[in-house]
């Protein structure tokens, strides 16, 4: 996950901070790296990467007479980097389980969120299928590490089919990339991270009184798609939007990256923490959750560029 918060500059530079998947450092390496996305965020936010205990490049495993965090504990610790580094209030934006304990952070601490970006969130707890699903493949980890059928597993779940490669397709790059990472973490750390998430709470209630705005992002194929659709129906429909991705996974930021700029661009510049240059306008900008919201025809395919798959919006229109 990563956040943003206002800060010394010509015109309100930000600072962002990112929480990432377990297990898979590099979720967003694939937003950062395109030109268009460093234009946005890279040149007018200064990011903070919060890792979970144990996953920071180079960790040795955790005691085992360490308690397990829960996810309260985890949402806690991002305030504490917040106190650490002298930062009020940010901009927020986490990949499912990373979505999950920033959107729990900003119920807790809502006066030190400005805004979200969530992509494939969770928000509801475990059904008795993923509970059993998430021990099974726990079980796995502790007794096999991160390499065989954990990875296979996990990958599902960041992957859409495709990418992820079959007969009919070849392995992706980013899919090889995220096993190499899977090798070099400790599957002790790991373990622990996946337990606290799989006693997760259901945020359901808390949504309701959120206030921030919210983009919500979701791939089509992702195992996460039904919560994010329920997030956004308990959401005031005034500050939310979702953006669903067509031919897409739960991991957006690294197979269609391209698919998430226009709206991002829209969001930021209705907090004023984006000015884009004059000939990029072609009128006054308008943030995508203010009253008269972003109009789904500027996120359709034709306006958005050959580069992008499909996208769907759903936004209220007053």
């Amino acid at each position: 996950m990563w956040f943003c918060c206002n800060s010394c500059g010509v015109w309100r530079r930000g600072q962002a901070c990112a929480y990432y998947l377990p297990g898979y450092l590099s979720c967003f390496q694939g937003l950062f790296f395109c030109p268009e996305a460093a234009s946005l965020l890279l040149h007018n936010f200064c990011i903070y990467h919060i890792n979970p205990q144990g996953h920071e490049l180079g960790a040795a495993p955790i005691p085992s007479d360490v308690p397990v965090l829960s996810v309260d504990d985890l949402a806690d610790q991002v305030a504490d980097v917040l106190d650490f580094f002298s930062l009020g209030s940010v901009m927020c934006l986490g990949v499912t389980v990373g979505a999950y304990v920033l959107t729990l952070f900003a119920t807790k601490y809502r006066e030190r969120v400005i805004g979200l970006m969530l992509v494939s969130p969770l928000c509801k707890a475990p059904s008795w299928s993923e509970w059993l699903y998430n021990k099974v493949l726990l079980n796995l980890l502790y007794y096999y590490g991160t390499r065989g059928l954990f990875k296979e597993y996990l990958l599902q779940r960041y992957f859409s089919k495709k990418v992820r490669g079959d007969a009919q397709y070849p392995e992706s790059d980013i899919v090889q990339a995220c096993k190499n990472l899977l090798d070099e973490k400790q599957g002790e750390n790991i373990w622990r991270f996946l337990q606290s998430i799989n006693e997760r709470h259901d945020l359901t209630d808390s949504l309701r009184k959120l206030q921030c705005r919210t983009l919500i992002f979701v791939g089509e194929n992702s195992e996460f798609h039904e919560d994010a659709i329920h997030m956004t129906t308990k959401l005031d429909r005034r500050h939310c939007a979702l953006v669903e991705v067509q031919d897409c996974g739960s991991l957006v930021t690294e197979e269609q990256p391209y698919a998430m700029l226009m709206p991002m661009e829209y969001f930021l510049m209705g907090y004023g923490l984006y000015r884009p240059r004059p000939y990029e306008l072609s009128g006054s900008p308008r943030s995508p959750l203010s009253p008269c919201c972003i109009s789904p025809e500027l996120l359709s395919p034709e306006s958005m560029g050959v580069k992008l798959k499909p996208i769907k919006t759903r936004v209220t229109i007053n």
